[in-house]
């Protein structure tokens, strides 16, 4: 019985020549591939971010409440002491693997409405606009003991939940 030698003209067969190193390129090529996929680092959006157009479009003295709302949807928050300004607060960010986000854009739009609900002023606050804020690191002492997890375990023995510990005296007995 005589054998063949295989054609290269065959689908799936590796050319003649390259054997497992062929192979292990294209799985070395692929390999790369999905890593440098998994890098991409997507863009969130937070909140309500404004478009330019959409800012230049709402008007002073012509534009209403109701306009307003229209245009750009409830706003995110109303100030606390005159329910006549709205603020629009978004921002994207981005974040890669378990690093911080990174903030890349914030605006806070904040319109302004007269007694008769008609557009006062605009104004737009981007990130250079912010303070940073230095938080005070000092911990609130609390009065009490502090107790072990083992004393914290030993201590609830034999308590039920709801018990006080008081025994009711049953009548009659």
């Amino acid at each position: 019985m005589q054998m063949m030698a295989p054609s290269s003209d065959c689908p799936g067969e590796v050319p003649s020549g390259r054997g497992w190193r062929y192979c292990a390129s294209i799985l070395l090529l692929a390999a790369f591939g999905l890593a440098a996929a998994g890098c991409n680092t997507p863009v969130q959006v937070r909140g309500h971010v404004t478009e330019p157009e959409s800012i230049e479009a709402i008007k002073e003295g012509e534009y209403t409440e109701e306009d307003v709302l229209a245009l750009l949807g409830t706003p995110s928050t109303v100030s606390t002491f005159d329910d006549r300004k709205w603020y629009y607060i978004g921002y994207r960010s981005s974040q890669f693997a378990f690093e911080l986000p990174e903030v890349l854009e914030r605006n806070v739009l904040a319109v302004s409405f007269n007694d008769s609900g008609v557009v006062d002023g605009k104004e737009v606050f981007s990130r250079e606009d912010g303070r940073d804020i230095d938080f005070v690191s000092r911990v609130t002492p609390t009065e009490g003991r502090d107790f072990t997890i083992l004393q914290q375990i030993l201590g609830n023995m034999g308590r039920l939940p709801g018990s006080t510990g008081h025994v009711p005296k049953i009548p009659g007995g």
